[in-house]
């Protein structure tokens, strides 16, 4: 009984129907799907739309991928330039290290492994049917259609948010370790069909995109700093840091309108809420999964500041919320008669259920007095 996509992927357990029974917003989502609500039905329909074409975006991905690598005749100066604009040399090869991998990865087979790998991403997933979404609804409204660009601007964020995940697990070296020195040669090549796709929305779609991508390399640098002082984590660094939130899909909202006012300015607000959002019931859901509270993040601080881990986590699951009254909002600001109006109420009651959910697992999972001697000192 799967109905959710903004919040699943790998995790199952989320959208169960014990679990959707657990939660008030699951139960909604339960009460939509039996009646065939139209926000229900409009989920569904870009739900069951990005599954049958991931296999077509796959094969495009990695031929895109193979065509830049092989066309690349200074690999070098490309990861250089990639470490340069990412501030950072440990995400990127040595020059004797490339040789071996490029000729590696110019076997189409084993270039879609790696694709396949990296696409195994809940972000990713979730991604998709929200993005046709949204530009379809554009389209409407603007009455502009264009399936060409709405694959190549779609497409195009899709990539530049895979691009996340080869990067993490290269900085936190917790999976696919036979596998990272592939991807420091791909992640250039990646963010160059990313931005070549986005560029066909225009020159002001692409600013928006670059604008947007520097925000989140901001907010994944003071997350990176947040770590070695998680005992002095103010307000001000913990909204900043949730720029890599906020930054990637309120960006993507803004690009599926190409950047026109006023639906842009309202997807924006309504993608970087949501994804705030999800950020606390991430951080809850890695909480468990690590055993300690995650540093940094809305727990840990609410939790020092109050000297209490329960109250901690309980005032993160209300900030959750206040995030959501946030991207709301935005639905109460959409043109008369939206097309897709449903679709993203629908969408914001899915983000309600899995932070709920993953709050009820914290207290079944009952580790309160694991959580307080991990607390940092």
């Amino acid at each position: 009984m799967q109905y959710l996509t903004f919040v699943s992927g790998k995790d199952q357990s989320v959208t169960s129907k014990e679990s959707l029974m657990s939660t008030k917003p699951g139960k909604q989502i339960m009460k939509q799907s039996l009646f065939k609500s139209k926000g229900f039905k409009q989920f569904n329909k870009y739900k069951e739309e990005a599954e049958t074409e991931f296999p077509n975006f796959v094969d495009r991905f990695a031929k895109g991928l193979l065509n830049e690598i092989q066309s690349d005749t200074d690999p070098n100066s490309t990861q250089q330039s990639f470490a340069d604009e990412v501030g950072s040399t440990g995400i990127i090869l040595d020059a004797s290290e490339i040789e071996p991998v490029k000729s590696k990865l110019e076997s189409l087979d084993v270039l879609k492994d790696r694709v396949l790998r990296i696409l195994d991403s809940n972000f990713v997933k979730m991604t998709f049917p929200v993005f046709n979404a949204l530009y379809d609804g554009a389209a409407q409204y603007s009455k502009s259609a264009d399936p060409q660009l709405r694959q190549d601007v779609v497409e195009g964020h899709i990539l530049a948010i895979d691009l996340s995940e080869p990067m993490d697990r290269i900085v936190d070296k917790d999976e696919d370790l036979d596998y990272l020195d592939d991807y420091k040669l791909m992640n250039p090549y990646i963010l160059k069909l990313a931005r070549d796709k986005i560029s066909k929305g225009g020159d002001q779609v692409l600013k928006e995109f670059e604008e947007g991508f520097k925000d989140a390399r901001v907010g994944q640098y003071i997350d990176e700093k947040l770590k070695s002082k998680p005992t002095r984590i103010t307000e001000g660094e913990m909204t900043l840091s949730y720029k890599k939130y906020r930054a990637v899909m309120g960006t993507a909202g803004r690009n599926m309108a190409l950047g026109e006012r006023p639906l842009g300015e309202i997807f924006y607000l309504g993608m970087a809420r949501a994804a705030e959002g999800v950020g606390c019931g991430n951080e809850i859901e890695d909480s468990i999964k690590n055993g300690s509270v995650k540093i940094p993040s809305w727990p840990l601080y609410y939790t020092l500041l109050s000297g209490d881990v329960k109250k901690g986590f309980e005032v993160t699951l209300e900030k959750g919320d206040l995030y959501l009254q946030d991207a709301r909002l935005a639905i109460k600001l959409l043109p008369d008669n939206f097309s897709h109006k449903e679709f993203l109420e629908f969408l914001f009651l899915t983000v309600d259920h899995y932070n709920q959910h993953w709050y009820n697992q914290l207290q079944k999972a009952n580790k309160w007095s694991e959580f307080e001697s991990n607390l940092p000192k």
